[in-house]
């Protein structure tokens, strides 16, 4: 008789290989995210970093890395603002930028199919549900079930006198594919790297992450990102390693506005804001091209404007979403005043969970019809 032992095995656990490059090309692709796409100053970091942690041998350099990224083309000798030559990172490396984004922040979605965003209301679509239905005047004829029609032919007519009608006709179900037209707005004034705190980098890869997310996994929604500090203005997807704090204030009024105006020209029915902050408002333009600016409290000319865009956006059927990375008291009671004019919701949060949060809410958002 054979001695059949089974059990478990123990063992060290051993990290899946990684050649010289990709280690490295890890390590670059936070760093450029950090240093808003400056390669200069992220190979300077690198440097010192392998100074320290000895990422290099004396078989693979840094030298030897940034000549694989040329290669590879992740990087080009491009001419800088300056009228200087030198290094710069390739569309190649923003799209690894946002890949690399997605996984850390939404690594652990759960997996569907590219524009798969089921609603609960069922209508004509490829989408089908595995339930059946009596046939209806309109639907497509290569919607109808023949298995299933015959079997009710039978069952109603008998064998003998088979006879099929149009009562014996049903079609297989489908459901509605809900399609989402989102705007992201990121505050970029300076009290985003106030008080010692980086809070743009992790806004930044919130926003390449959810990009390419919506890219990959549901092509036939649109996602518009625009920044506002004293103004507001769109940025493209690819500028988005690039994007840095200015000398602003924050005028959150000019970022719905124009937020609602990109959404006014898209045809999806289902439509949303997204907001980005760590600070209050505190900046409107005012007709004559001159800026409004109040940095003490919460100025109630501000706010109010505020509450009204808000209000604005709700008859539009513009659901608006906040995140607030700021737990002042006096804060959050802005932006609960602000949610309640929008019927919208407000998340207080740090920089942990930011893009969890923005998955969730959008994943929720997709699965309802936005009325």
């Amino acid at each position: 008789m054979n001695d059949v032992r089974k059990g478990f095995i123990f063992k060290n656990y051993e990290a899946p290989y990684q050649s010289p490059f990709d280690k490295l090309f890890e390590i670059f692709k936070e760093l450029i995210t950090f240093t808003s796409g400056d390669f200069d100053e992220a190979i300077d970091w690198l440097r010192q970093l392998d100074k320290e942690y000895k990422l290099t041998t004396e078989d693979y350099t840094i030298d030897d890395f940034i000549e694989d990224l040329k290669k590879k083309g992740y990087i080009q000798e491009r001419i800088k603002p300056d009228g200087k030559g030198g290094m710069a990172i390739t569309s190649k490396t923003e799209q690894a930028i946002r890949q690399r984004a997605l996984n850390q922040i939404f690594g652990k979605m759960r997996k569907g199919n590219p524009g798969n965003h089921k609603t609960k209301i069922k209508g004509n679509s490829d989408d089908t549900t595995g339930e059946f239905r009596n046939y209806q005047y309109g639907d497509s004829v290569e919607k109808i079930s023949v298995t299933e029609s015959l079997k009710n032919a039978q069952i109603n007519h008998g064998i003998g006198n088979f006879n099929l009608t149009e009562d014996d006709l049903v079609v297989e179900d489908s459901q509605y594919k809900a399609q989402m037209s989102t705007v992201l707005m990121i505050d970029i004034s300076h009290s985003m790297i106030l008080y010692g705190e980086d809070r743009i980098t992790p806004a930044k890869k919130v926003a390449m992450a959810l990009a390419e997310l919506i890219i990959t996994r549901y092509p036939k929604d649109t996602l518009d990102v625009i920044v506002f500090g004293n103004d507001a203005w769109p940025i493209k997807i690819k500028d988005l390693p690039y994007l840095q704090v200015g000398p602003f204030h924050t005028n959150t009024v000019a970022g719905l506005q124009l937020a609602m105006d990109i959404l006014r020209r898209k045809r999806n029915a289902n439509k949303q804001i997204f907001m980005i902050t760590d600070g209050k408002p505190s900046c409107l333009r005012l007709r004559d091209g001159t800026y409004y600016k109040n940095s003490m409290g919460l100025d109630p000319h501000i706010t109010h404007k505020c509450y009204n865009m808000a209000a604005q956006a709700r008859k539009l059927n513009i659901p608006i979403t906040t995140f607030m990375i700021a737990s002042d008291p006096y804060l959050q009671q802005f932006v609960e005043n602000f949610s309640e004019s929008n019927q919208g919701k407000a998340y207080y949060t740090g920089l942990d969970g930011l893009g969890e949060m923005i998955f969730e809410d959008y994943e929720a958002n997709r699965k309802k019809r936005i009325r």
